[in-house]
């Protein structure tokens, strides 16, 4: 199976600068974070994500989810390790050759949309295709193309404040599309909307996912969410992943006490689901003795 994203040994320390940051020296760092000289925020990861997969990383607020996936995309600089993506580079490129990677090769979503709102939602969704100079012919209509994939057929005109939140992050997926990239980085995009639009916007992803087939990196504090979306997940803690396996595998065999916790609730409602339907079973069997 290709890889599409690779990450070894990667650290992100905030505090002191690269170099004077002792990585190899454990017991030193550990006391610099004692006294808040260091915050560690991402510790010494690594992991890699098949071509097509949706990658969920799962964890508490603080336990480094966010910094990470900001770290593939060079929006925070890793202090150490190495980021690929797609048999490229990420940790050596220029700033010239990092802006040409992130309007090609991989696009973000983020929790807080990040719509321009003086323009309209078709201009919203073409502005990366703007930047690379497509004719204005060709970007509207593969702006066209794309809202009417999220559902948002007919809303060409209107602006940002005129749509609902759920809306809204629609028009972010779509903007996300426009330039094709081969992989997606999702940074709790649905955390901020109410449960049944944040539910039917899970239940989009998936069906987004099942037609362009594009690999997926999706960070949540949500359980239920990442066992929904994700073909594997990692869960995190205190700037490292704490296990890593298919959702199925972490609720059935929780790696220590932390991640039991975190499963906790959905595996007692599993439980609860399974006397429910097994009581129902047998009340059917019953029935049908008597009768």
């Amino acid at each position: 199976m290709t890889k599409a994203i690779e990450v070894k040994d990667l650290w992100k320390v905030y505090g002191p600068r690269k170099e004077n940051v002792p990585l190899d020296q454990p017991e030193k760092l550990s006391k610099m974070e004692e006294k808040r000289e260091a915050v560690v925020a991402v510790r010494d990861v690594s992991f890699s994500v098949d071509s097509g997969e949706v990658f969920v990383v799962m964890g508490l607020s603080g336990s480094g989810k966010s910094t990470l996936i900001r770290c593939l995309m060079r929006l925070v600089e890793p202090t150490a390790g190495s980021i690929n993506m797609n048999g490229e580079d990420v940790s050596s490129l220029s700033n010239q050759e990092l802006t040409q990677f992130r309007r090609n090769a991989a696009a973000m979503v983020f929790q807080h949309y990040g719509l321009l709102p003086h323009r309209t939602v078709l201009e919203n969704v073409s502005f990366g295709l703007n930047l690379k100079k497509v004719p204005r012919r060709e970007r509207e209509e593969r702006a066209r193309e794309l809202l009417s994939t999220v559902g948002l057929e007919g809303w060409d005109n209107y602006y940002p404040a005129n749509l609902s939140g759920g809306m809204q992050q629609r028009v972010g997926i779509a903007r996300a599309l426009a330039s094709d990239p081969p992989i997606l980085l999702m940074d709790e995009p649905f955390s901020g909307l109410d449960p049944l639009i944040r539910r039917e916007m899970q239940e989009e992803m998936v069906d987004l996912h099942q037609k362009t087939n594009k690999t997926i990196f999706f960070v949540t504090h949500d359980l239920d969410e990442g066992m929904r979306l994700g073909d594997r997940m990692a869960v995190m803690r205190g700037g490292s992943f704490v296990q890593v396996g298919t959702p199925e595998e972490i609720l059935d065999d929780p790696a220590d006490e932390y991640v039991a916790r975190f499963v906790q609730d959905k595996k007692e409602m599993f439980q609860e689901a399974e006397k429910e339907n097994k009581g129902k079973q047998d009340r059917k069997g019953l029935t049908e003795d008597v009768s």
